[in-house]
């Protein structure tokens, strides 16, 4: 009778508490069905190899039932959507390198390891405990309670799923994640053919945009700055001012800008997909169309520019690895970490800070030729320390050397992040610090032939935003031309670098961005 009650408890727990993660609500969800009926059907199987084979095969489904909602508690924090594991397998290789550039390689592996180690570790002891040398008979008391049990919870589980629900805080956890994955796989599956389908019928096809020739166009993206930055007080409180400083010193420097606001397809991580986004004019929200618009030779923004006259460039200092989808889009150059002869210390995951990757490419990449330049800017991504300052005179930026001393500033990542209050300021800081340099930077490198566009990428993580916020990340476009900014204020756009916010819930697609350049300077 011990070893049934014990097992129950401890199979309901492993089923009900990545729910408990995912919600936040203990007494929501406090039964799990499937423990009431898995554990009396095999205390009461007869023992053998059909009773092996069927424990090995529930503790195999058990497990990556538990590993999925637990995947989808940590991607609803992290992307604020559900882990979909036909999509999202391939990001494993992304999340080692996020915890190697937070936490060092030795402990990143470790740590892999350790997760590793403790699933084989339940798994184990599940079957063990699950496969007891004897079986219960029913002839018994234990046995007789085993079958009550099994009856009792069948019964309930059937009614469940018929939506008639005898007790409220009693869930399907195994059953309902299942079923759940399994759809995201077909309507996935489905949704690959008919976007595949999409590729290859209405081709975008690469189109000079003459107004634009002769012109340095500076496709800027600003990591984690999206609208929440502006709307939240504790945020806004930091970012407002410093938008308002950074229209002024732009209007010193006879340079204009309008401000909108657009809609990324994701939210908390994944910026390469709000890139592709970007530059391909198709909505890119997972890693399979990303690399689906990659194969398919779908034309960007790049081509656009190169039948104009442009050079292409890339700016990627987070790019420590091959980058072969740099090559699939086609830049003529590509800086990746590698390529910037940068002297000064990696600050956490940030591989080096932004006002140095912006001088750097003012004084060795843009050159004296027209140049479409993508560039990605790095610092205002988790971990969100240290926060560095700007610094003035930039002629002392030199090989970087003299970012040394922040290096060991602040705390580290993993004294900040037991904290989710300093979290959040700090979150606000970096991203300050970021839109701050870019726009210092707008007025050393901005004229009458530039025209920037600085945009966010994506929100920040739920754990910033809250789960509920707004997709629109804020874009600032900048020009010593009115006119090149005249099309921009025709679609919405307002003066300034603030954004109409009230309208931040209903904006267009980043994919659109595309499309207004070849309707506005295209032929």
């Amino acid at each position: 009778m011990s070893r049934l009650l014990i097992l129950v408890l401890i199979l309901n727990f492993l089923l009900i508490a990545p729910l408990w993660w995912r919600f936040g609500e203990i007494n929501e969800y406090l039964v799990a069905w499937e423990a009431l009926i898995i554990v009396p059907l095999m205390l009461l199987l007869p023992v053998g190899q059909a009773r092996r084979l069927v424990g090995v095969g529930l503790v195999g489904w058990m497990m990556l039932a538990t590993a999925a909602n637990l995947g989808t508690a940590a991607t609803q924090m992290a992307f604020a959507r559900p882990i979909n594991l036909y999509l999202d397998l391939p990001l494993l290789r992304s999340v080692y390198h996020l915890l190697v550039g937070n936490v060092g390689q030795f402990l990143a592996v470790c740590a892999m390891l350790a997760g590793l180690a403790v699933l084989l570790g339940i798994s184990v002891g599940l079957a063990r405990l699950l496969l007891p040398p004897v079986a219960y008979s029913i002839k018994r008391l234990p046995g007789a309670v085993a079958l009550t049990l099994l009856v009792a919870a069948t019964s309930g589980a059937a009614l469940a799923l018929n939506g008639v629900r005898l007790v409220n805080s009693a869930h399907l956890p195994l059953l309902d994640s299942t079923r759940f994955q399994w759809q995201q796989i077909t309507s996935t599956h489905a949704a690959r053919v008919a976007f595949t389908e999409q590729l290859e019928a209405t081709p975008l096809e690469k189109q000079p945009l003459p107004g634009l020739a002769g012109r340095n166009v500076l496709l800027t993206f600003i990591e984690s700055y999206g609208v929440s930055a502006l709307t939240t007080p504790r945020y806004a409180d930091t970012l407002l001012p410093t938008l308002a400083d950074m229209q002024q010193r732009l209007g010193e420097h006879d340079l204009h800008v309008v401000s909108g606001l657009l809609a990324s397809p994701i939210r908390g991580g994944q910026s390469w997909l709000a890139h592709a986004t970007t530059l391909s004019g198709r909505w890119i929200d997972n890693q399979l169309w990303y690399q689906l618009m990659l194969s398919s030779g779908h034309s960007t923004l790049i081509d656009d520019f190169r039948a104009t006259g442009q050079r292409s460039l890339a700016v990627m200092p987070a790019i420590t690895m091959a980058w072969p989808e740099g090559e699939a889009y086609g830049f003529d150059e590509i800086a990746a970490a590698k390529d910037i002869d940068y002297a000064g210390p990696a600050l956490n995951w940030v591989t080096m800070p932004d006002q140095f990757t912006l001088d750097y490419t003012q004084r060795h990449l843009l050159g004296d030729t027209p140049v479409f330049a993508q560039l990605a800017l790095i610092s205002s991504h988790a971990p969100w320390t240290p926060i560095l300052p700007v610094l003035d005179d930039w002629s002392s930026i030199g090989d970087g050397r003299i970012f040394a001393p922040w290096e060991s500033a602040g705390d580290p990542p993993e004294v900040l992040w037991q904290d989710i209050e300093r979290i959040r300021d700090h979150y606000a800081w970096s991203v300050d610090y970021a839109v701050k340099v870019t726009g210092r930077w707008a007025e050393r490198v901005v004229d009458v032939s530039t025209l920037m566009i600085v945009l966010g990428d994506h929100q920040a993580a739920p754990l910033i935003t809250g789960d509920d916020a707004s997709a629109a990340v804020p874009v600032h476009i900048i020009s010593g031309d009115r006119a090149l900014l005249a099309p921009f204020l025709k679609r919405g756009f307002v003066p300034g670098t603030l954004p109409a916010l009230e309208e931040a819930n209903d904006v267009p697609r980043m994919s659109q961005l595309r499309h207004w350049l070849q309707d506005d300077f295209g032929e």
